[in-house]
């Protein structure tokens, strides 16, 4: 092999480890007195995770790993929370009752908003 030919071989592996993040998504974080880690901004864009967002922490042969949750997982955590938290109408025996509750609680809303300012 000539020192040519290697180059270029060692380019192909280079850029095929960049080309899978294989560099640029290693980083190195600490662990605040709350226990917090605060996520490099390119991790976070590269993992496509955003303020808000639920991650999966799993422990594995001493290895911590976050995953992004899934929006239906999300969606789910929300709704259990809501159920927790006592946000919830129902249930009702018909449609019509729904209806009601719905009107009722639209009508319960515009009172309690407050009134725009007149210019």
């Amino acid at each position: 092999m000539t020192e040519y030919t290697h180059l270029l071989d060692c380019k192909s592996k280079i850029s095929q480890a960049v080309s899978i993040g294989f560099w640029s998504t290693m980083s190195l974080v600490r662990i605040n007195t709350k226990g917090e880690v605060i996520l490099p901004s390119l991790v976070r864009k590269r993992a496509g995770v955003d303020v808000g967002d639920l991650l999966e922490v799993k422990l594995e042969s001493g290895k911590i790993t976050l995953t992004p949750a899934s929006l239906v997982e999300q969606r789910l955590d929300e709704g259990l929370d809501d159920i927790k938290n006592g946000r919830t109408y129902g249930p009702f025996s018909s449609a019509g009752e729904l209806i009601e509750s719905l009107e009722g609680n639209l009508k319960k809303r515009a009172s309690q908003r407050k009134p725009k300012r007149s210019r």
